[in-house]
């Protein structure tokens, strides 16, 4: 049982007797402090979506088409943290490549399969996978290749440890975990696994357990059971076979469960990993109590008590009860996997000297009565639990801002990945196959979101390209202009400036300067300082505001909040600036190509901020116009740009703010332009044709 040890004590607490007075006070006192942390509850399902929409994308990408499945789980994909938690990403790509199955009546001809395999030298929790030939279903009983290794009943198991589970691109390793990190001190922790379309034998148990209070429920255990197996590439620390051995994880599982989670029980889980990362950690290590241990107390204690007890004024007795849990286990040295019991999660963690002084810590925090809440720092918990009264507590300006901010990662999320994803359609062609638009179309949900936004971005591109190959013609077909104009305005829509930006470069090419004036009047306009520029890191607080208090769609955030960066690919060349043209062939290959594709593939691309763009083409229009001081103007706001901008293209900007002077004659400061831009990126730039030109130029005034 789980209560052994403190079962009287606890079945006094769920039925509201012995209860301090204060406790409820507290209690409601604390959940609305927690509100001011950003963990509101329409905020926190706010999270949840934008995260579903990442991973939606991420399986949308090029390179998650090829091998493996993109799925986020952990803290930031289940709004379980929060800004100064930090907690990582956590993304788990799953090969597609390879089917592990535990039984062999399933095998497919062709297909590369693995058997998993459990017997007296694996842990619990752990599986060996054999290879099986792929001609009939027997397995493989010799070493084959490099991937491969003989374990003692000589069969041929998989090494957890081959190229095939690592990245390249990896700023560091952690365990089986490839580690990259971001700007602000965030990171995202990436792990290639392997996965099976099957419930594991070895947590049978969950399937059948006896539960009194119905949590979680015969619908939700049953759709969990149809959820997929994760096999890790890492063997338990103690094992004699960790190189042979793959570790089963349920994180689909554990994502539903999390998800059912009600608002006391999401609030309950956030505040246990503060008091873990403040007390205890500190104290014991990374390793010796982790988040996952407090989500496994979670799914436990919600499982064995009423759900009438998970209210807002009972969570401080409910962290209370999850604090004593957890020392009942550290008091025994067995903590159980709660997909999987056998697996003690203590195992070689939690022994001799640490068991007991993690024992008494605990001990000591569930004798305070939750006074220790009130030395919690993060995101200003413990203060403002002080400053805070029952009867009135109202969110400040101060507190709006800081829930502001703590969205501003996940929005950044959400429009990054959905950048990339545009990007890597562009790049598998779909400006030179349109129909790849013609794919059914969802008719709601999630994804419904993203294709509308990722259609009428491509649409852009692709009435770019249409006007471009008509203007290729000597006799320009109007047919083939109207159509390219109809592309181009339904692209309109897709942010606030990529695809009006568009429009106006083809009115600008057409001569048809009123017109192309009057769009980027009406961009200017609604780039205000609201808009986030995707890859940058200048997202504004207003932004955010704007979300918190409005309930905004995916494709409401991006069409009204968003600026993607303008590309422009070599399709488009006849429909593009002359100025942006060098651009697309800035990489001469004498270079090495980065390891990420997302920095090199475009390479023959033409890209460009978009309110730099917004401003060059200001200059544009009145330069052909003879506004002289409209002129001026847009060059200043050129120079305002690239000096207070993060600009994700800050080589091509300098590259068209010195085209601007040099077109105006001031010629050494266009080439001091070049050179910073060389200085700033001295490979892939094509501020090298410009100063070529600029000196061939010069050379023949002289002769």
């Amino acid at each position: 049982m789980i209560f052994t040890g403190h079962q009287p004590y606890l079945l006094r607490l769920a039925n509201n007797m012995e209860i301090p007075d204060y406790y409820k006070d507290v209690s409601l006192r604390l959940m609305r402090v927690l509100d001011t942390a950003g963990l509101r509850e329409d905020l926190r399902w706010k999270r949840i979506n934008m995260f579903l929409q990442c991973e939606e994308l991420m399986d949308m990408m090029w390179f998650a088409k090829s091998k493996s499945s993109s799925h986020v789980f952990g803290s930031q994909a289940e709004a379980t943290t929060t800004m100064m938690l930090k907690s990582d990403i956590d993304v788990i790509n799953c090969r597609k490549d390879i089917t592990v199955l535990q039984d062999l009546q399933y095998w497919r001809h062709g297909s590369e399969t693995l058997f998993m395999i459990i017997d007296d030298t694996t842990p619990p929790g752990y599986v060996k996978l054999q290879a099986v030939k792929r001609n009939q279903p027997i397995p493989v009983c010799n070493v084959q290749n490099s991937s491969l290794m003989l374990d003692r009943h000589g069969r041929s198991v998989l090494y957890n440890n081959i190229s095939s589970f690592k990245l390249e691109t990896a700023d560091e390793y952690h365990g089986p975990a490839n580690t990259k990190n971001f700007p602000l001190n965030h990171s995202m922790d990436e792990v290639i696994a392997l996965r099976g379309l099957f419930w594991p034998y070895t947590a049978s148990e969950w399937i059948t357990r006896h539960r009194e209070h119905n949590w979680p429920t015969r619908e939700t255990v049953s759709i969990i059971q149809q959820s997929r197996v994760i096999f890790v590439p890492v063997g338990h620390k103690e094992s004699d076979y960790k190189h042979l051995e793959f570790r089963i994880s349920l994180s689909y599982g554990e994502k539903v469960l999390v998800l059912q989670f009600n608002h006391t029980q999401y609030k309950c889980y956030v505040l246990l990993k503060m008091i873990n990362k403040y007390f205890i950690k500190p104290k014991f290590g990374e390793n010796a109590v982790t988040s996952y241990h407090w989500k496994t107390c979670m799914f436990w204690m919600i499982e064995a008590t009423p759900a009438e007890l998970w209210q807002p004024q009972n969570i401080l007795l409910c962290i209370d009860m999850c604090l004593r849990k957890l020392c009942t286990w550290v008091e025994v040295g067995y903590y159980p996997n709660y997909f999987i019991p056998s697996e003690n999660m203590f195992l070689r963690i939690v022994h001799g000297r640490i068991q007991r002084t993690l024992a008494n810590s605990l001990r000591h925090l569930f004798n305070q009565k939750g006074r220790y809440l009130t030395e919690i720092p993060y995101d200003g918990l413990g203060e403002k639990l002080i400053r805070t009264s029952q009867s009135h507590i109202t969110q400040t300006d101060e507190e709006n801002e800081y829930i502001a901010c703590t969205l501003k990662y996940t929005v950044s999320n959400v429009t990054t990945y959905m950048w990339m994803t545009w990007f890597s359609l562009l790049y598998d062609g779909i400006a030179e196959n349109p129909y790849m638009l013609q794919e059914p179309f969802p008719s709601h949900g999630v994804r419904q979101e993203i294709y509308t936004i990722l259609m009428r971005l491509c649409c852009s591109s692709l009435g770019s390209h249409l006007a471009s190959k008509c203007m290729e013609q000597e006799i320009i077909g109007q047919e083939g202009l109207d159509l390219a104009h109809e592309f181009l305005q339904f692209g309109l829509f897709s942010d606030v400036a990529s695809g009006k930006l568009k429009l106006a470069t083809f009115y600008l090419l057409q001569n048809n300067v009123m017109l192309a004036e009057y769009i980027l009047q009406n961009i200017e306009k609604n780039y205000t300082f609201l808009v986030s520029n995707v890859q940058t890191e200048d997202t504004k607080v207003p932004v955010m505001l704007s979300i918190i208090n409005g309930n905004l769609s995916t494709t409401e955030l991006i069409r009204y909040f968003s600026a993607f960066p303008v590309p422009y690919l070599p399709s488009e060349i006849h429909c593009t600036p002359k100025a942006l043209i060098p651009e697309m062939f800035r990489s001469t290959g004498s270079n090495k190509v980065s390891l990420d594709p997302f920095l090199d593939y475009w390479q023959s691309w033409a890209v460009v901020d978009p309110k730099l763009y917004l401003h060059f083409l200001e200059y544009q229009c009145y330069h052909r116009q003879n506004k002289i001081p409209q002129k001026i103007a847009a060059l200043d706001k050129m120079i305002w740009v690239i000096r207070h901008e993060r600009l994700k293209y800050i080589d091509t900007a300098l590259n068209l703010l010195a085209y601007c002077l040099r077109k105006d004659g001031f010629m050494v400061q266009s080439y001091l332009a070049l050179s910073t831009s060389l200085k700033l990126k001295n490979h892939h730039n094509a501020a090298k044709w410009q100063i070529a030109y600029m000196l061939s130029a010069a050379f023949r005034v002289v002769s």
